[in-house]
């Protein structure tokens, strides 16, 4: 069952967050994309979205984010260092064969793996669903979409990394 998302309020100014968002299934990508920017900007972050082809690009695009090296937006010659959270928003549609459970499987360890090397919150909104009706309710809704979510939940852990420093 879906909850409903919960109004927090959370200040992040100075902080910068990144997306890294697929292009695939890019209706409901989209939808969590726009959340997801709409609420970090209301908390008055610094936003910044990388899009790449599909969920298995993902995680290679969070890894330069997260080492500190420079994004295709930087400006030239500079090494920024890596932002307070990084988003990774995807749909992963079910189909007929077993390949979108070996790309969840996989979207899903690489970014775990990144998060516990850098340190850096990699907030995981790559979504295996079983089909579009799922994507809708997760996506396109405005009180169950699973990118203010994500955003949410990367300002909590910014907050939190912010104590420790």
């Amino acid at each position: 069952m879906l909850k409903p998302i919960a109004a927090k309020t959370f200040q992040a100014r100075g902080l910068h967050f990144a997306i890294v968002a697929s292009e695939y299934n890019a209706r409901y990508v989209d939808a969590m994309v726009r959340a997801a920017r709409a609420e970090l900007r209301r908390a008055g972050a610094r936003v910044q979205v990388i899009r790449v082809p599909g969920a298995y690009e993902v995680p290679i695009v969070a890894a330069r984010l997260a080492r500190g090296a420079a994004s295709p937006s930087s400006p030239a010659g500079a090494v920024p260092a890596p932002p307070s959270a990084i988003l990774c928003l995807g749909v992963i549609l079910r189909g007929e064969t077993v390949h979108a459970a070996h790309i969840g499987e996989a979207v899903s360890n690489a970014l775990m793996q990144l998060q516990l090397q850098y340190l850096v919150p990699i907030i995981h909104e790559v979504l295996l669903l079983e089909n579009q009706a799922q994507a809708r309710a997760r996506c396109l809704g405005r009180t169950h979409n699973r990118g203010a979510e994500a955003a949410q939940t990367a300002l909590a852990m910014a907050r939190l990394f912010a104590g420790w420093a």
